[in-house]
């Protein structure tokens, strides 16, 4: 066991709390739901970015590169200024999603280096421009192009121009659980000489004013020595803390209060704000700071001198311990290494010998990346509804805007994995279903919880609902918690030789609620097929299916049926696996068997009625498109849509099915006397003359002639991965008229051209990580039920003859190699960019795209969305030898 592993132990065991503190404070707060208390639900305007360094957040904080305790009560961050900017860089900036020519979108550079699970050592970079930050200028240009156009990004505007940047690297290390080591080391790459105002800064979330509870914590500066400067933090919760920094620093005290003068023209309820340590620094204003030194923010001011090619090192230490003269001895260093050593040892661990160095450091990165973008996040929506006691009551319109259906039950106080702390800091239901697949390689016990709290009664509705996200809770993501779960048990039951199977039986019952409301919302004819909305695939249909068809009537859904359907298989795998122990789990298995049959059978002829979502004449699932008059026509767009009901695939193995003598029974009952069921059932002998079963909604037949599709290069395989839509689509768009109007679809393999959902993403081409990693799952399920004699083009008119395992090797491969250097030494996501791909300070640190190119595979929408495609974590485990 590893020194990190026995620290992961003793947190499981609950004997130490080394998850007290951690990377969870959010990138961005301005401009979410949680702090919008508008009557329009306008939450960019409402608290835009301008207004974040002097207003107090209500509901959590942010800060650059930043950590927190548990409740996010005390904070602690960097902040810079190089003498230019109009304010201090306390957190990052972006552009809100009205200024973006493709949705909001952050414009900084920062990386997220390094990170173990218990956070015992934590690596941050940020790149910060020495010459002035070009906010107005990245906010015009953005604004006067279009969605036919790129993103203008901070590296187009010469702001890195010959270097003139700051490397600004922080590393936490822990001592203890609440003795934390801070080293902040700032290199200049620029080609002169540069200043630097180094401001580490503590605070404290404020919960004193909103008439909840008054108990204001305090910081105050005591006993300074020639070797240290030293705050106290005292709070009602935490107890005494002290921020001890090296050096003789200036200590500048204010307040996490809000400077109404500034934003409103009315009076401060306090003489120092939020903002008096920017107003001090920047615009020399005495009075902006408290002279007693105390308050409630407070930060260490270094001010720097730095020759080029030179760098510059800061020690602090935030701690429980009182503090001494020998807080920053040779002991503080050799911790910090042996920390980093530990890391070292715990993911060589992880990390399969023969995979190459270059994919370790790219499989080292993502797990660094989801471990950083853990979150507090804290929404109580009944009072945010309702306004605070302290403030005049919210306007009434609000209560119509969004979530109210969630007041009564939802509380949220939690850590939790974020897709992206800056463009989502705020969680998505199936977001973080995928998360949870590679946090499991390194700390199964997190995404276990993760799983678990999303089914407690203070996120699941009473009528079973998964809380989508905060724009709109009532929003319907794919249902694939149940999936997740049983993927993690079983990665778990791997890595750990022992299966928690307390675990899968409490998030088997919750997740019967979760079905049930599925089945009971989303087919409301009963007829097993079933509507959803747009599943978090925002533009792939041909209407918005948040909203009502234009044409009335309604859609039967080929991904929402195929999702129900593995739905069906994941909670009867669930089932079958308790039933090993108790037998009363053997009738809901049987329960799910005979419910997937029923929603595979409706999707080759609902009711009888010879409606179809298969055409047979393409070999593809398409959507068909109800009218209110009762005719209807399929939806002849070639996407992910048709793809996904591969996702439903499920093996029973004779020697589970013999060993649960009621469940056998009842399932050779119901296929003899069910006449459609074994159209959806294919059967094999294995070794001992057993027989062994496939459920799946494509049969061996159907799953050829897709597959024969899905491997054309001409149509869905890129070099990257499996596009989200069809390449077909280019020349031959899909296009649909109706109430005069034309609706179309193209092929569009870059960002998005289409206003849908913000148009901050993209579904018409793209690759996007959950997806492919599924269709690779499934590929080798279908090989490991029909072996090495079942052969696929791939690709398709190539000539090559593979196994579906090959195949599914080579997918995962295209996936990885997103992010490999290619022969000339440049990596495919970061495309013609190259300062990313030949500078020695860039080229070598990742960024983990949402989506990306369909041809080429530059990197798309969300640039830290380490969330789910950090996967290709867990493909690099699974498949990172297989690189040459």
């Amino acid at each position: 066991m590893t020194a990190e592993n026995h620290r992961l132990e003793e947190a499981r065991q609950r004997k130490t709390d080394w998850k007290l503190w951690g990377p969870y404070l959010s990138e961005r707060q301005w401009g979410t739901i949680r702090e919008d208390y508008s009557p329009n639900g306008d939450a960019w305007n409402y608290f835009p970015h301008d207004h974040a360094r002097s207003r107090t957040y209500r509901w959590g904080e942010d800060g650059l590169g930043g950590i927190c305790d548990r409740k996010q009560y005390l904070c602690f961050a960097m902040a810079l200024w190089n003498g230019k900017d109009p304010y201090l860089k306390e957190r990052l900036f972006g552009l809100p999603n009205q200024d973006g020519n493709h949705g909001e979108d952050v414009k900084e550079y920062y990386y997220y280096l390094d990170a173990t699970p218990t956070n015992s050592y934590l690596k941050f970079l940020y790149k910060y421009p020495q010459n002035e930050f070009p906010y107005e200028h990245l906010v015009k240009e953005n604004r006067r192009r279009n969605k036919q156009v790129p993103e203008y990004e901070l590296i187009e505007t010469g702001t890195f121009k010959d270097d003139r940047y700051f490397d600004i690297i922080v590393e936490y290390a822990k001592a203890d659980v609440e003795d934390i080591l801070i080293r902040i080391t700032a290199y200049n790459r620029g080609p002169e000489s540069s200043v630097l105002h180094l401001l580490p800064t503590i605070w404290f979330r404020n919960t004193w004013s909103w008439g909840i509870d008054d108990r204001k914590p305090s910081l105050k500066a005591i006993m300074n020595t020639e070797r240290n400067a030293r705050i106290e933090a005292v709070h009602s919760q935490l107890g005494k803390r002290w921020l001890v920094s090296e050096g003789t620093p200036a200590l500048l005290f204010t307040e996490n209060e809000t400077n109404f003068k500034r934003l409103f023209g009315t009076e401060n309820r306090t003489p120092q704000v939020k903002d008096g340590i920017n107003d001090f620094i920047v615009h020399n204003k005495q009075d902006a700071i408290n002279q007693n030194l105390e308050g409630t923010k407070a930060a260490v001011h270094y001010k720097m001198q730095i020759e080029p090619g030179d760098a510059i090192t800061l020690r602090l230490r935030l701690t429980d311990h009182e503090p001494t003269s020998q807080d920053f001895d040779e002991a503080f260093d050799s911790t910090f290494e042996q920390r980093r050593n530990e890391a070292d040892e715990f993911y060589s661990e992880i990390s399969s010998k023969n995979i190459p160095d270059e994919l370790r450091s790219v499989q080292r990165q993502a797990f660094a990346g989801m471990l950083w973008t853990k979150q507090f996040y804290y929404f109580d929506v009944r009072t945010w509804l309702e306004g605070d006691s302290s403030s005049a009551p919210p306007p009434p319109e609000r209560r119509k805007v969004r979530n109210r259906e969630w007041a009564m039950h939802l509380y949220n106080e939690d850590i939790i994995s974020m897709p992206d702390k800056w463009e989502f800091p705020w969680y998505a239901a199936w977001d973080l279903a995928f998360h949870c697949i590679p946090l499991a390689l390194v700390d199964s016990d997190f995404a276990k919880k993760q799983l678990l709290l999303f089914l407690r009664e203070w996120y699941m509705h009473p009528n079973g609902q998964l809380p989508a996200y905060e724009w709109n809770f009532d929003d319907v993501n794919p249902p694939v918690h149940a999936w997740a779960c049983w993927r993690v048990y079983k990665i778990e039951k791997r890595i750990r030789g022992k299966a928690d199977r307390q675990f899968l039986e409490k998030v088997f019952h919750k997740l019967l609620l979760n079905f049930t409301w599925w089945v009971n919302r989303k087919d409301p004819d009963g007829r097993n097929l079933f509507q959803g909305g747009f599943l978090g695939m925002d533009n792939i249909g041909v209407f918005d299916r948040s909203h009502n068809i234009p044409t009335g009537g309604h859609l039967e859904q080929s991904d929402s049926t195929s999702w129900m359907a593995m739905y069906c298989l994941n909670m009867l795998a669930i089932a079958l696996e308790l039933a090993k122990e108790n037998p009363a789990y053997e009738d809901v298995a049987s329960k799910f068997f005979e419910h997937f049959i029923h929603i595979a059978h409706a999707v080759h002829d609902l009711g009888g009625e010879g409606i179809e979502l298969w055409d047979e004449e393409d070999g593809f699932y398409y959507d068909v498109l109800n009218f209110p008059g009762g005719d209807h026509v399929r939806l002849k767009v070639r996407s992910m849509v048709g793809l996904i009901p591969l996702f439903a695939t499920e093996i029973l193995e004779p020697e589970n099915i013999d060993s649960l003598p009621g469940f056998k029974k009842r399932m050779e009952w119901f296929i003899n006397n069910h006449p459609d069921a074994p159209e959806h059932i294919e059967y094999v002998k294995n070794s001992e003359g057993k027989t062994r079963c496939l459920l799946a909604i494509a049969n061996r037949k159907r799953l050829q002639r897709i597959l024969r599709i899905m491997f054309n290069e001409n149509e869905f395989l890129s070099p990257f991965g499996i596009r989200s839509l069809s390449r077909y689509h280019t020349d031959h768009p899909y296009v649909f008229h109706v109430n005069g109007e034309e609706q179309r679809v193209d092929y569009e393999p870059g960002e998005s051209t289409t206003e849908l959902f913000g148009g901050n993403s993209n579904w018409r081409g793209p690759i996007w990580f959950p997806v492919n990693f599924l269709l690779i799952e499934s590929l080798q399920k279908y090989h490991h039920f029909f072996g090495d004699e079942f052969k696929v083009e791939c690709p398709t008119g190539s000539g090559n003859m593979t196994t579906l395992w090959e195949a599914s090797t080579d997918l995962s491969c295209r996936l990885i190699r997103l992010f490999q250097r290619d022969k000339k030494g440049y990596r495919p996501i970061y495309g013609n960019v190259e300062k990313f791909q030949a500078d020695p300070y860039w080229k070598k640190l990742i960024l983990f795209y949402e989506h990306f190119n369909g041809d080429n595979g530059t990197g798309l929408g969300a640039n830290h969305q380490t969330g789910w495609t950090g996967l290709v974590a867990k493909l690099i485990d699974q498949s990172g030898e297989k690189i040459q």
